[in-house]
């Protein structure tokens, strides 16, 4: 299954992209009653559709789920919780034996309609067109998520067990999440210490031990920026991002340069200076070859 980031980024999808979005939640606010109306109104005028709206409750509470839907677009907030709400709503078309082909004709209403206020209340070409594109490559994320659904329905012919795999797997998600979260607060955690030991190293300074204090503290602060390189990827695997051992391995590193600081200023025997020089060598070249490894493929 593909993340939240990766979809984005097949879809060029920026950060940009999000703000200009954003810009237009209040005019996504104003229309999304107007929006709704038109919409079921088409959908009522199809046969095949209109057999699911028949009852008025139902279509009054599908009206606001569509207008909760619609004002989503534009909220801003584009990661795997977003890919989630996708899904159940892609789900719930499936239950009910919804054809995919008015899944794509119903997002073809959404989009004439938001192109149009956007070309009604945007006179500048330029800014027009910026917001043009961006509604473009929301509106084709949600369908092709969406219509994900279908895919799995698809495949789910093929798993007797299918039911109890999708619990499995949306119980191991959740857990693996928790895990994450746990590691971020970890990762905080050790961050306030490796602070304290900066403290206690600056502390050797004013004790008279200053080439001990400053060699002690550098490898601190090293070792407190990989800390923060940890938690930042941490936090972007919450938000929907991949892996990157590359911090785990070049934690181990700074941690090695500190130990030879620290190893120069006790006087170690030679051969454990070696043995430090030689794992720091080994990690460097496992460092190298596994950032050679993610780097992507190009032709030549």
């Amino acid at each position: 299954m593909l993340t939240m980031q990766e979809i984005k980024a097949h879809y060029r999808f920026t950060d940009e992209d999000a703000e200009l979005l954003g810009s237009l939640f209040p005019l996504a606010e104003t229309n999304k009653e107007r929006l709704a109306d038109q919409f079921y109104d088409y959908l009522l005028g199809i046969p095949e559709t209109a057999e699911f709206l028949k009852e008025d409750l139902v279509l009054q509470k599908l009206k606001q789920t569509h207008q909760d839907w619609f004002v989503s677009l534009f909220a801003g907030s584009y990661d795997n919780r977003y890919i989630h709400n996708l899904q159940k709503i892609g789900h719930a078309h499936v239950r009910v034996g919804l054809n995919a082909h008015y899944v794509n004709v119903a997002m073809n209403v959404v989009r004439q309609f938001t192109l149009s206020i956007i070309q009604d209340n945007f006179p500048d070409p330029e800014e027009r067109r910026q917001r043009r594109e961006a509604v473009e490559k929301i509106l084709d994320i949600n369908l092709d998520i969406m219509s994900a659904s279908y895919r799995e329905e698809e495949m789910r012919k093929f798993f007797v067990s299918h039911r109890l795999e999708s619990k499995l797997i949306t119980a191991t998600e959740r857990f693996t999440y928790g895990l994450n979260l746990i590691l971020v607060l970890a990762l905080a955690g050790v961050s306030v210490s490796v602070v304290g030991l900066f403290i206690w190293d600056i502390g050797h300074i004013f004790q008279g031990s200053v080439e001990k204090g400053i060699l002690s503290a550098l490898g601190s602060l090293l070792i407190l920026w990989m800390m923060i390189e940890l938690i930042e990827n941490e936090i972007k695997i919450l938000k929907g991002g991949r892996f990157n051992i590359l911090f785990f391995i070049g934690v181990i590193i700074v941690a090695l340069i500190r130990e030879i600081l620290i190893s120069t200023l006790r006087h170690d025997p030679l051969t454990t200076q070696v043995f430090l020089a030689g794992t720091l060598l080994v990690l460097g070249v496992v460092y190298f070859l596994v950032s050679k490894s993610q780097q992507p493929y190009t032709p030549h």
